[in-house]
């Protein structure tokens, strides 16, 4: 455990230290090439350079106080030779080589992986896209990989558990470093229904520069990458980015020309990404059989909920909209808006507007 904590604080390149450890096999035999005095004479000056490099990482008191971290907040630590390093990212040059986890990480290796990434700034459309497409998976073994950032990410981890689904995040800081705060308590589900992982070191915090680098074992990961919402400039775009480089295919949810939020999703359609319409277009990427459901919705709803019901459609409709047009006392409609959202229907936004829920794409 020592070499390996040892070797996920050396800072070089990815590519460089797993290839150090394709040829050492293990941390412990890197060590003691590098910074046991187990230079030979004949040794090349990049050699020596690399030895220095290695040998400033060596901190005894950081690496006992890590591994007192990792003891005390059973969280776990891998290698890429490890039984269960995640398949899917092995095959690329730059996969970490060490990789620090809590909860379940076993999952990763047993079923397909779908990468649902998006804007932090979110519309209802995403939200209840990310909803569908999560439980959808949920309910046929697909796991959900993201980066639990706020908006798009939080909702795909939080729609995945809800349905019992596994789903697991790839942080962009140390294991133990809970980003974003407002995310905590999806962080505690997840190490009650999930997994997460990092490949820095607990205590890490949240530096911009590592996302990136994370965004990369989010696409690594996952069979699929799709993304629901996002700017111009937009994080999850790199992540796509690392997808296409890496060989995935990517997955974009056509959005409407005027929102800024779909922007993103919609030039990556236009420049070759698979655009979803429906559950059919993911399970075609995945190989999988897909059986449409019928489920037909008990209709339960009596007269005045019906007519009620029937005014309100995908876009947003103001309740002074609702009073106009169905002509109900404002008293009685409230009482009848709460046992529509009761029965799952329909869904009350900000400023009062109310929005049909779809239940299958």
């Amino acid at each position: 455990m020592e070499f390996d904590i040892w070797y996920s604080m050396v800072r070089c390149s990815n590519k460089d230290k797993l290839n150090l450890l394709k040829k050492f096999k293990n941390t412990k035999s890197i060590w003691e090439k590098f910074c046991n005095n187990r230079l030979e004479k004949t040794d090349d000056k990049n050699t020596m350079k690399l030895s220095y490099t290695l040998k400033k990482y060596w901190d005894e008191n950081k690496i006992k106080e890590i591994k007192n971290i990792l003891l005390s907040k059973n969280i776990g630590i891998i290698n890429y030779y490890s039984e269960n390093y995640p398949e899917n990212l092995k095959p690329f040059e730059d996969s970490p080589s060490i990789l620090y986890y809590r909860g379940n990480i076993e999952k990763i290796n047993l079923n397909k992986n779908l990468a649902i990434v998006g804007s932090r700034e979110y519309s209802y459309y995403g939200e209840n896209v990310t909803s569908i497409i999560s439980r959808e998976m949920a309910e046929n073994n697909i796991n959900i990989i993201s980066g639990m950032a706020k908006g798009i990410d939080a909702f795909a981890h939080r729609y995945s558990l809800q349905a019992n689904g596994y789903t697991c995040a790839v942080l962009g800081s140390g294991i133990d470093v809970i980003y974003p705060y407002v995310n905590k308590t999806i962080y505690y589900k997840l190490l009650e229904g999930g997994g997460i992982i990092s490949e820095f070191p607990p205590g890490t915090k949240p530096y911009p520069y590592n996302f990136p680098l994370r965004n990369r074992i989010i696409s690594g990961l996952s069979d699929i990458v799709i993304v629901i919402e996002a700017s111009e400039k937009s994080g999850s775009l790199i992540t796509a980015s690392c997808a296409l480089e890496q060989g995935k295919d990517v997955m974009a949810v056509p959005g409407s020309i005027f929102s800024k939020k779909s922007i993103g999703t919609n030039k990556l359609i236009k420049d070759g990404a698979y655009p979803f319409t429906t559950m059919e277009d993911i399970y075609n990427l995945l190989n999988m059989n897909y059986r449409e459901k019928f489920q037909a919705q008990k209709n339960n709803l009596n007269k005045i909920e019906n007519k009620i019901y029937s005014v309100i459609e995908d876009t947003p409709i103001h309740i002074d909209d609702i009073v106009r047009v169905t002509k109900v006392d404002i008293k009685r409609l409230y009482e009848v808006l709460f046992e529509l959202q009761f029965k799952n229907h329909i869904t009350c936004l900000s400023g009062n507007y109310y929005v049909r829920i779809s239940n299958s794409i």
